[in-house]
């Protein structure tokens, strides 16, 4: 980490989960928290880079496809069995696959709510004991401006998305008496290696540069800092929030 940037005492020995960690966003997030002298526990069903993740940054990777609940809840059991009682969770993971409104159908409709939504739920219902044994802790769950913004052509996903927002508010306030924070952070368009891949153009790039106010290119760095603050004590008192990522271009 360049020293040009925040350390988080607080985040020292604290045991952290992060899903969807194997590359993009998550695999940044895990190399910060790591950074920060966090016990880090990451799930994907990447099983190449989720190895690559893990030898880069000591992190615990721990193989799972977050669809099937059962697998989640015995590889967030195996986390906690190995590290401790999880204290920060971030719900990284999702896939903005296209898909146009007259191809969806309902098994394709609920396989995108698994995979974008349902998982956050059933991680943080996994790692709420822990937390009320610790006395709080922090859910960070990753939203999408997708949704904010009218992008079509996804509709599953930005539905998905969108529930997000509901999830995070509803949860902090169930949570909010056993001192646990739950807050939503929402990327603008992050240029990950699979964003530049599938669907970064000139054409594109132009467009998303003349309605950021700030120019330049958002990066999973930009995601991985404010998730840091987020977990750390700096934010005691912030809860059922969301925080746009985005360059201004919201």
């Amino acid at each position: 980490m360049t020293e040009q940037f925040a350390r988080y005492p607080s985040l020292m020995g604290r045991v952290v989960l992060i899903t969807g960690g194997a590359g993009g966003i998550g695999a940044v997030t895990v190399a910060r928290f790591a950074q920060q002298g966090a016990r880090v526990a990451f799930l994907d069903f990447d099983a190449t880079g989720g190895a690559k993740v893990a030898a880069e940054t000591g992190a615990l990777f721990i193989p799972c496809d977050l669809r099937d609940i059962v697998a989640l809840r015995a590889a967030v059991a195996e986390a906690a069995g190995r590290l401790g009682d999880i204290t920060v969770l971030v719900n990284n993971a999702a896939r903005d696959d296209r898909h146009a409104l007259e191809t969806v159908e309902p098994d394709y409709w609920d396989e995108r709510m698994a995979t974008n939504l349902r998982h956050q739920f059933f991680c943080a219902q996994a790692v709420v004991p822990m937390m009320r044994r610790a006395g709080g802790g922090s859910i960070i769950n990753l939203g999408s401006i997708s949704w904010m913004n009218r992008t079509g052509g996804m509709p599953a996903y930005t539905t998905a998305k969108a529930a997000v927002r509901g999830l995070t508010r509803g949860l902090a306030r169930d949570l909010g008496p056993d001192r646990i924070r739950v807050n939503e952070v929402v990327p603008g368009w992050i240029y990950t290696e699979r964003q530049i891949a599938l669907w970064v153009t000139p054409e594109s790039e132009a467009r998303s540069q003349a309605n950021q106010c700030l120019k330049g290119r958002l990066l999973p760095d930009d995601i991985a800092r404010m998730v840091l603050w987020l977990a750390a004590d700096d934010s005691a008192m912030v809860t059922a929030q969301h925080f746009v990522v985005d360059g201004g271009s919201n």
